[in-house]
């Protein structure tokens, strides 16, 4: 039985601390491609804010909506080609993605447990030094946008 192809909708979570520190994970299929969650929707009735909380559970254990914890909608999209390694996962002529970008404020020292088959690693850095270490153009300037976006 074959996956279904992807929706070609998908959030980027900028996971923080207080501290503007970014949680980045990388990726178990590209080990070069350091990034912060990111994930389509399951089904095309399934709402951003809900596949922020599931991607997030599956991608590093951590509950988007407990106690402590800030789920914002920073209310940008981003548009982009889908990188030609990845576009098989699509249906045909299916080449662009909108991303819908949000951020998650956790407590420092928040717990982390990787999804194996998904990511390998994961580390904290200061919101630059992330930047800098993201693979992805539009993840990088996420992590930019970051204080504008915390109180």
């Amino acid at each position: 039985m074959s996956k279904p192809y992807k929706i070609p909708q998908s959030v980027l979570v900028v996971i923080h601390t207080p501290a503007l520190e970014v949680l980045l994970i990388k990726r178990a299929d590209a080990e070069e491609f350091w990034q912060s969650v990111t994930g389509s929707k399951d089904h095309v009735d399934e709402s951003y804010a809900d596949t922020v909380v599931r991607e997030v559970a599956e991608e590093t254990g951590i509950n988007a909506l407990a106690p402590g914890h800030q789920l914002r909608d920073w209310g940008l999209e981003n548009v982009y080609d889908i990188y030609p390694r990845w576009r098989h996962r699509y249906a045909p002529g299916v080449t662009r993605n909108t991303e819908h970008l949000f951020g998650l404020q956790v407590p420092a020292g928040t717990v982390v447990r990787l999804d194996p088959r998904e990511h390998t690693d994961w580390r904290w850095l200061p919101w630059r030094e992330a930047a800098e270490a993201c693979y992805s153009p539009s993840n990088a300037e996420a992590c930019l946008m970051l204080p504008k976006f915390t109180p």
